[in-house]
């Protein structure tokens, strides 16, 4: 009898290591690396699942696989859901926030995520910034993650660099279009207009602006445009 148990047991083990092993690769890689909060804990009441099904002889080997399934499903629907509609992707997968703007704290944008400054600083220290001083941006990403544009005095120099005395600023790089539709918040962070935004795109023989897949704004024109043509 005990026999048996155990050959239950591995069988369903291995059963269910190779069902997470196929989800796993069906999710691709980003769902791994963007691990946001609502992901880390739907990971944990899936994991919980499958152990109470795989250690409880009541629960059959097809509980063990439906669980699976039907976890992997609401998480494909979700991506299809958000790859397809970008109004929704704020709501379901979080947005970036600028927490530090032009060397600035901005208090409302971490008041809004619920970040004090001991927070920001233990996640600046992940990205070898001690000096809030040094900070010319930075943004908390939706997974709780901090990056960081660095100011001139305390980036590693460039070539170009080294042959002025004083290096300008870095700019912070904008997304404006994206997917064919502008991005309000980034245009507003900018110094440029819509129509300075549209007379350039006229004049690189683009139309429309739901023919472009990416704008980006660096600080100054051309734009890097990449269409969905190209």
């Amino acid at each position: 009898m005990q026999s048996t148990n155990f050959l239950h047991l591995t069988f369903e083990l291995i059963i269910g290591f190779f069902a997470l092993l196929v989800i796993t690769k069906i999710l691709g890689k980003t769902q791994i690396n963007q691990l946001t909060p609502f992901d880390f804990i739907s990971a944990l009441v899936l994991g919980e699942l499958v152990g109470n099904a795989i250690y409880d002889r009541e629960i059959g080997l097809h509980y063990v696989l439906y669980a699976i399934v039907l976890w992997a499903l609401l998480i494909g629907t979700i991506e299809t859901i958000t790859q397809k509609q970008k109004k929704t992707r704020s709501l379901l997968e979080g947005k970036p926030s600028i927490v530090i703007r032009k060397g600035k704290l901005d208090y409302e944008a971490m008041k809004k995520n619920k970040l004090d400054l001991n927070q920001l600083q233990h996640l600046l220290r992940d990205r070898d910034v001690f000096s809030l001083q040094d900070v010319h941006y930075a943004i908390l990403e939706a997974n709780g993650t901090v990056n960081v544009l660095k100011t001139s005095e305390a980036s590693t120099p460039t070539n170009k660099q080294w042959m002025t005395e004083s290096p300008p600023q870095p700019e912070l790089p904008l997304a404006l279009i994206l997917d064919g539709e502008w991005i309000e918040d980034n245009i507003m962070e900018t110094s440029v207009s819509k129509e300075q935004i549209l007379q350039h795109i006229y004049s690189r023989n683009i139309p429309e602006i739901n023919r472009i897949l990416y704008a980006e704004w660096n600080g100054s024109f051309p734009l890097f445009i990449q269409t969905y043509d190209s």
